[in-house]
């Protein structure tokens, strides 16, 4: 009886929420009477300066005799282009998440000593714990693995002798730590998960040391611990591109504001997963990967560009999938030509479309992708271009993996601690010594290096 009325919406509850939305609401005209923004967004959907920042940029459009123009879409990592970056990583036949953290953290590209040398200490903070697995991630398992993710975090709280010191060391140590560690958190969780729930067999692999962090995921992922080389260079790819994207963003803007009560570092983190979990930012690309597979299921044939484009003007009209009117996966905050992470998956997801037997599902995808502009163009009224976002071929990506989907939002977490942490030490060192008024860009940019290249 307890659980029942622990988890029933009861019909006094009913009564309380209609009393909520009779009593809450307010009047839309009122925010642009009294100049009120909503959440990170003025009233016309540009984003607010709320802060400066020099970990990331983002380019959407340029300025010609005093026009706003949209261009291809640009990100770089302090000063440096990450498509170049990426083409760089690709050209040398190397993994670049690591040294992506590290140029986040640091503000340098490292040399291959630095590299090697940074590499060791994520290696060797790559270690739980003695009995968190049992004690922790094995005690009463979630259904979401970012539940399970903050709650791992918080909980270390416990294990760690200074947990609220806030001075510089501190803090990096303990982000170091989580970077290193939550490939385990979201894993492990999901495995006790799917044994505790589905019945299947529990997996605990021991992550490597040698192993780059795509390599470890999905070496402690996988049951037999087998991927082929192209599987974890993407993965490693997905990981660097969504890394980070600027301060105004919404968890990292929760980075920035819960760092600056000046509580310690778990609480942060904790906080910034409670914002990616939410489907309008990190867990949007579980809605593509859902309604292209809506899509598949309802199409006699997805092939005929008539009958896709039929089904894209249903979704804005609310006839279909989850009836919110959304085509997921197009359409940016931020970029209107193009998302320059989008433009990078794009390659990739076709090279391993091939290897993985799923040629039709790539050319359905790409002609969402020409088809969905036009779509929405014809339906909506629009103010700048509507282009693929990340989310559009991320999902496709981890799909192709046999990445769960329970995971999809938690490796997005995975690659994002390093923006996350990058940001709180710049708002720690930067606290009280100036007025903030953080996100503008103020990086400088920079050229890509190749490794061998740095002294």
């Amino acid at each position: 009886m307890m659980n029942r009325i622990f988890s029933e919406i009861t019909p006094e509850i009913i009564e309380y929420s209609e009393l909520c939305l009779k009593n809450s609401y307010i009047e839309p005209e009122l925010y642009k009477k009294y100049q009120v923004n909503r959440g990170l967004r003025d009233l016309d959907g540009n984003g607010v300066l709320t802060g400066l920042t020099e970990i990331s940029e983002i380019q959407a459009y340029i300025f010609e005799e005093g026009k706003k123009i949209g261009t291809e879409g640009k990100l770089f990592y302090r000063g440096v282009d990450v498509q170049k970056m990426v083409d760089g990583f690709v050209k040398e036949k190397r993994f670049g998440f690591e040294e992506v953290v590290y140029l986040l953290l640091f503000g340098d590209q490292p040399n291959q000593q630095e590299l090697n040398s940074f590499t060791r200490v994520l290696g060797n903070y790559r270690s739980l714990p003695t009995s968190f697995v049992r004690d922790i991630i094995m005690k009463a398992p979630s259904s979401d693995m970012m539940n399970t993710l903050a709650r791992s975090v918080l909980t270390l709280f416990s294990y760690d002798d200074n947990a609220s010191n806030v001075s510089i060391p501190n803090v990096l140590r303990q982000s170091l730590e989580l970077i290193a560690l939550f490939p385990l958190l979201a894993v492990y969780g999901y495995q006790t998960y799917k044994h505790y729930h589905d019945d299947q067999s529990l997996f605990i692999h021991q992550p490597q040391p040698e192993l780059s962090t795509a390599e470890n995921i999905l070496y402690i992922l996988r049951p037999d611990s087998q991927y082929t080389e192209l599987e974890a260079r993407i993965l490693d790819i997905a990981l660097v591109l969504h890394a980070e994207h600027g301060g105004g963003n919404n968890s990292t803007f929760t980075t920035h504001v819960v760092s600056s009560s000046g509580t310690d570092t778990y609480s942060v983190i904790a906080a910034s997963l409670g914002s990616l979990k939410g489907p309008k930012h990190g867990g949007a690309n579980i809605k593509v990967v859902e309604m292209f597979d809506d899509m598949k299921k309802n199409l006699d044939d997805w092939t005929d560009e008539k009958q896709v484009r039929q089904y894209l003007v249903d979704l804005l009209h609310k006839r279909a999938f989850d009836n919110a009117g959304l085509i997921y996966g197009m359409g940016h905050a931020i970029y209107s030509v193009s998302d320059p992470r989008a433009n990078v998956f794009k390659g990739f997801v076709r090279s391993l479309s091939e290897e993985k037997g799923l040629h039709d599902e790539f050319e359905l995808y790409s002609m969402v992708e020409r088809l969905a502009p036009e779509v929405i163009g014809e339906e909506r009224k629009i103010y700048k271009g509507v282009s693929a976002n990340v989310d559009f071929y991320s999902g496709f990506v981890y799909s192709m993996l046999g990445l769960p989907l329970e995971l999809f939002t938690p490796i997005f977490a995975i690659a994002r601690i390093a923006g996350w942490s990058a940001h709180r030490l710049e708002e720690l060192i930067n606290a009280g010594k100036i007025i903030r008024p953080a996100y503008m860009n103020v990086s400088e940019r920079r050229d890509y290096e190749p490794l061998d290249e740095r002294k």
